[in-house]
């Protein structure tokens, strides 16, 4: 069992568990500049904003990509009570 790899950046940090990824591509075809297995560190969430970047976690079929905001970093985060 291959452990979950995590990818950090100022703003977002990516998870990646391997044992459910089903390689489908969608976020090599996504976001090309930060997912690229060409690379020994494939995914690099500092090439592009941190919105880009949850967009294309997001589109992820198998859930096997998670995007993590930093506590400020969250765009249009709403606070308690807005």
């Amino acid at each position: 069992m291959k452990l979950i790899q995590t990818y950090p950046a100022p703003q977002v940090t990516v998870s990646f568990d391997p044992n459910v990824c089903v390689h489908s591509g969608v976020c090599l075809a996504t976001l090309p500049a930060v997912f690229d297995v060409r690379r020994k560190r494939w995914v690099r969430p500092e090439a592009a904003t941190a919105a880009e970047v949850a967009a294309a976690v997001a589109r992820c079929p198998s859930g096997a990509l998670q995007s993590h905001f930093a506590s400020s970093g969250a765009p249009d985060a709403k606070k308690e009570g807005d």
